[in-house]
């Protein structure tokens, strides 16, 4: 037990909701020990300066991170639309956008550009998927009820994390969905390092995806 919460006090974690474009925010958020605090940013440079002040053990991403197989790029034709982490969602009834949908394109590409980039400075990465974190959740996505996930979120803080929400929290006009949706991909990292997730996919097209126990 003594061992555990040292643990606890110890994490650190940073969870990034990514814009697709550097003109539109992008949310973060990073815990430290049992501790949480969001931010706006936009530059992949303010993303990257602030994940190397908190040295977190995984940056989970909301954006994909991998091509289909067969694609060289994200504008090639040859390969196919989906990666096996894709029909993974698709199988158990979690809506999500093709990554080579138009708008998902530009998100792609940013998305692998700045895992390559993290990884390259030794972080571990991982892509997450806020939505499908939300639904296995049971919690109502930013878009249907912001309040309602903030109140979702919070009651996962408090009985399953035993994380501390940052003072002035009381209502999601506090925060952005960006930032909601960061704080989502923050817990899944948590879980993640915890043990306490699942591998959506195989391979190089894995997206991280949190149990679905209490």
């Amino acid at each position: 037990m003594v061992a555990m919460r040292k643990r606890q006090n110890t994490i650190k974690i940073a969870g990034i909701d990514l814009a697709g474009s550097s003109t539109r925010p992008t949310g973060l958020c990073f815990i430290c020990g049992k501790k949480l605090e969001t931010a706006v940013v936009f530059s992949d440079e303010e993303i990257i300066k602030q994940v190397k002040e908190i040295k977190p053990e995984v940056v989970a991403i909301d954006a994909p991170l991998s091509l289909p197989p067969g694609r060289k790029n994200i504008e090639d034709r040859t390969g196919g639309h989906f990666r096996t982490c894709d029909l993974a969602l698709r199988k158990k009834g979690i809506r999500f956008f093709p990554v080579t949908l138009g708008p998902m394109r530009m998100l792609t590409e940013r998305g692998i550009r700045l895992r390559k980039k993290l990884e390259k400075m030794g972080f571990s990465v991982i892509e997450i998927y806020p939505g499908g974190a939300q639904d296995i959740w049971k919690i109502p996505r930013a878009r249907v009820s912001k309040e309602g996930l903030l109140k979702g979120l919070k009651g996962l803080a408090r009985t399953r994390m035993g994380l501390v929400f940052p003072s002035g929290t009381g209502s999601s006009r506090n925060l952005t969905a960006d930032e909601l949706d960061a704080i989502t991909a923050a817990f899944v990292g948590f879980l993640y390092v915890r043990g306490q997730a699942e591998f959506y996919g195989r391979g190089h097209h894995i997206i991280v995806m949190p149990s679905p126990g209490p």
